[in-house]
């Protein structure tokens, strides 16, 4: 399934997972508002341009669900409980990501180290081009993040901002959701 690594995400071949952000793990974690926002303008413009959304809830009866900017612009089938820190140890995700057909998959969501770094390895583990959507994510402590930003880029995920990922997704300004997903930067 795998093709060759790309230097820029294409929406054509993209996925987005937004890893835990979830109503009782949110407060504890630094920025989680501008987070939050961020991986809301993501899940938004995913949508109007046709990517495949999912969103992993760890341990959800214990953590809450995912926060309802975010849960309320996905449906329930694309909400992926789970046990293991790794998504990718979930067979719900690992073939959610082989039925979407798709090889590019961008990551966001908390904790940077624990969730969403294991989950990003197991991508990458499983042939899969990873992005990290780096000012998407977040952790109880700064260090803890930035350790995780800088294993995954040495371990080869693609680093990006929200706002890169965006207008890569986009291509160019003739695009019908150019208007839309200039609206999303323009608020987070």
């Amino acid at each position: 399934m795998p093709t060759a690594r790309a230097h820029r995400i294409e929406h054509h071949r993209a996925v987005l997972v937004v890893v835990d952000v979830q109503a009782r793990l949110a407060p504890h974690v630094i920025g989680a508002e501008g987070i939050e926002r961020r991986c809301s303008a993501l899940v938004q413009g995913a949508k109007a341009l046709e990517i495949p959304v999912f969103l992993t809830e760890h341990c959800p009866e214990a953590l809450g669900a995912t926060l309802p900017a975010i849960r309320g612009l996905v449906a329930a089938s694309h909400v992926i409980a789970k046990r293991h820190f790794s998504a990718m140890d979930e067979a719900g995700l690992r073939l959610a990501l082989k039925d979407s057909g798709r090889d590019q998959i961008l990551v966001a969501g908390m904790e940077t180290h624990v969730c969403v770094m294991q989950t990003a390895l197991g991508m990458l583990e499983a042939d899969y081009d990873c992005w990290l959507a780096t000012d998407a994510v977040g952790s109880r402590r700064q260090e803890d993040r930035q350790a995780a930003i800088d294993r995954l880029r040495d371990a080869g995920a693609t680093l990006a901002s929200t706002e890169m990922a965006l207008f890569e997704w986009l291509k160019h300004a003739d695009h019908p959701a150019f208007r839309t997903i200039l609206s999303l930067v323009k608020e987070y």
